[in-house]
């Protein structure tokens, strides 16, 4: 029988007989390490990847395993078995694993390449990799934790647990930037370098100095009130900020991939990260935009006069202010006793145990680096710390002679309402949406595609009595959109927040971008 020479059938030869619609779907079911290989192959098959992820995508999981190299695995695996491709992370962990570690398995699984923050909140939020169940996950305390030096009786899976997400955004550049301060006295924070960084990689990027959206982790003692309010007065107001002022962390370098510790050399030390998003000028013809909103939920309620603050006194390391005061329009100082006195009278029996606070309106001289000197006013929330016969201790500094002031108590009936206001919030602007697609058909029509919250850890079930309050109204407004979040030791939410506190008219135009009992919910949608 005469031989046959036969045509050599390799891959590419294979390929040329799939039919687009065919291998769109093949693509469509990979993982996303596999979607990223196939889109290797072939001009045509990086094509076909392509369609599949022309829009932004924000995935989300957690893991309760008590390994953290399990739960890391389970929450990796959960997210890359779908297509994505990561351009940025955010991986919140429980105090009892270990944060470099974590930060470690996830950067080796992404990529140094990838801007990651890994952070240790007071709680995190979001869906279960394996039940799928919604949950608001606050760590366990016990009331040794009150003492510092008693040891913590916890069980041994208690507070293991971790919530990653990660967005794919064409159409915008990511990058982590750092704020410094020195070690040695006078132990310097930087800020005018921070801002100055955040605006040269906007420009950069998009050729505007304000960047579409940041998200903010900083240390306790980062002083992170007087950062964000040199961002809001140096920053467009369209620019979005939001974040957690009192955490722990670890990032990626954007610029040459390391993993940073908190020290970052033998000068400085890391006490805020920010991820920044900014809109590509020279991004790929067809890709749509890609926006974000913010909403507040409050859980703060005025009680009592407005005061002027007298004599003050800065203890500054105590990070704290005792001070004194007059009602307005009265020239007799009160001590501390007296005014809180007067507010326990007005505010009666309403609540048990409240958390009070003063909200201090300042009016301060702000500049960046040479340029010129501007004014910012600004809202303040310092919490009330006691009293004795002459003065009122409140936390933090920067309180001025002549400053007003008005207290808030904390108050689960003020957020209960607050949170059904952001939920007929957002139900306006999912409406909004569609209302504004009449023009558009099938896939065209703008679509909200994911969201953060950053909720205050006063808040949870211990204060509303029921659970998942926080993050019904997202929950219930886009059903099946990816949602992830964290409790939070002050949280960020600076933007159009359409505040949910009645606030005296004279205070409708001051802004405030550090909150207490609040949640902040940051919304991104897209328009083709």
């Amino acid at each position: 029988m005469a031989s046959r020479t036969l045509r050599p059938t390799g891959i590419s030869a294979t390929i040329d007989l799939i039919g687009e619609d065919l291998l769109q779907n093949i693509v469509t079911r990979l993982p996303a390490t596999s979607f990223a290989s196939a889109a290797c192959v072939s001009r045509s098959w990086n094509a076909a990847c392509g369609r599949v992820l022309c829009r932004p995508k924000l995935s989300s999981a957690c893991s309760f395993n008590p390994s953290l190299q399990v739960a890391v695995e389970d929450v990796l695996n959960k997210i890359l078995s779908e297509p994505i491709r990561p351009h940025f992370a955010i991986a919140s962990i429980g105090p009892s694993f270990d944060l470099q570690e974590a930060h470690q398995l996830i950067t080796k699984k992404l990529g140094s390449q990838v801007p990651i923050i890994t952070n240790d909140p007071s709680g995190i939020i979001g869906r279960d990799a394996f039940s799928d169940e919604f949950k608001e996950i606050q760590w366990e305390i016990t009331e040794e934790d009150d003492e510092p030096d008693a040891p913590l009786v916890l069980s041994e899976t208690a507070n293991r647990a971790i919530m990653l997400i990660v967005g794919f955004l064409p159409g915008m550049k990511v990058r982590t930037i750092s704020l410094l301060k020195q070690i040695e006295e006078p132990q310097i924070v930087m800020i005018d370098k921070f801002v100055t960084d955040i605006r040269d990689f906007s420009s950069s990027i998009s050729g505007c100095k304000s960047p579409a959206a940041i998200i903010m982790f900083g240390d306790s003692q980062a002083g992170i009130k007087a950062v964000v309010e040199k961002m809001d007065y140096a920053l467009s107001p369209e620019t979005i900020i939001v974040g957690d002022s009192g955490c722990q962390f670890r990032h990626t370098n954007s610029i040459d991939g390391s993993s940073r510790r908190i020290i970052v050399n033998e000068e400085y030390v890391s006490v805020a990260v920010a991820l920044v998003f900014a809109v590509d000028r020279n991004k790929p013809p067809g890709v749509g935009e890609t926006q974000f909103h913010t909403v507040l939920s409050s859980g703060l309620s005025p009680v009592g006069s407005t005061y002027k603050a007298a004599s003050v006194r800065d203890k500054h390391r105590d990070s704290m202010t005792w001070l004194t005061a007059r009602r307005e329009g009265l020239r007799e100082n009160i001590d501390g006793e007296t005014i809180l006195n007067e507010v326990y009278d007005e505010l009666g029996d309403r609540i048990q145990f409240p958390t009070f606070y003063i909200g201090v309106t300042k009016k301060r001289k702000c500049t960046i680096d040479q340029e010129k000197v501007g004014y910012i006013t600004s809202l303040a929330f310092h919490e009330v710390l006691g009293d004795n016969e002459e003065y009122l201790f409140v936390s933090d500094g920067d309180i001025k002679t002549g400053d007003t002031f008005r207290f808030y108590h904390s108050d689960s009936a003020t957020a209960l309402s607050s949170t059904a206001a952001v939920s007929d919030h957002l139900r306006s602007f999912n409406q909004s949406f569609h209302q504004g697609s009449n023009s558009t058909t099938g896939s065209d029509k703008p679509e909200v595609f994911g969201g953060l919250i950053f909720t205050c850890c006063g808040r949870g079930e211990s204060f509303f009595g029921q659970p998942n309050i926080d993050s019904s109204p997202f929950l219930d407004t886009f059903p099946g959109v990816t949602l992830g979040g964290t409790f939070c030791g002050g949280e960020i939410g600076r933007g159009d927040l359409t505040p949910y506190v009645k606030e005296p008219r004279e205070q409708e135009s001051v802004r405030c971008c550090l909150h207490v009992y609040s949640a902040v919910y940051l919304i991104m949608s897209y328009t083709p």
